[in-house]
């Protein structure tokens, strides 16, 4: 129990969120999402128990039959002395063969993307990545949903005054 506050004082995340991509909703029209593992190197980890992760420029796509996670950013661990890894380095993602097909299938036959939302520790202290297959959003779609969102927030307002 001691170490656990320990980590707490010390800054680490065990459970809870590292990294959110949150252009990916404004961007992509998000229809269904997935759960993957992430195959990390130690120092990988350590950097994400810190915090550091960057998804706002990553994607995920297909390589011999397998999917990965392209561009995300993990910066070096500081206290690495001599095994450091690349930040930017294809990871690989880990999913049943069943869901890597499907996926697939979806980016090639629909046209749609895969996109990675949230970079989390789930509540057994594993790095998993939430990735979405969206569609990209055009110009007066954005606007449309930025008109909703703020109606819905007047919307809001008039019931909380009045009510």
């Amino acid at each position: 129990m001691a170490n656990k506050n320990k980590n707490i004082r010390s800054g680490l995340i065990s459970t809870g969120r590292v990294s959110e991509n949150r252009r990916a909703r404004h961007d992509y029209a998000i229809g269904e999402t997935f759960e993957a593992g992430l195959v990390l190197q130690g120092t990988e980890v350590k950097s994400l128990r810190q915090g550091r992760a960057n998804l706002s420029e990553s994607y995920a796509g297909g390589k011999d039959e397998d999917l990965y996670l392209f561009n995300c950013h993990i910066p070096e661990y500081g206290n690495a002395k001599h095994f450091g890894h690349e930040p930017r380095r294809p990871r690989k993602l880990l999913m049943h063969k069943r869901e890597i097909r499907k996926v697939l299938g979806a980016v090639s036959r629909k046209g749609m993307t895969l996109v990675p939302l949230n970079l989390y520790f789930n509540s057994r202290g594993i790095a998993k990545v939430q990735l979405g297959l969206g569609q990209g959003k055009t110009k007066v779609d954005k606007r449309e949903s930025t008109k909703e969102r703020d109606w819905n927030r007047q919307k809001q307002r008039l019931l909380r005054d009045k009510g």
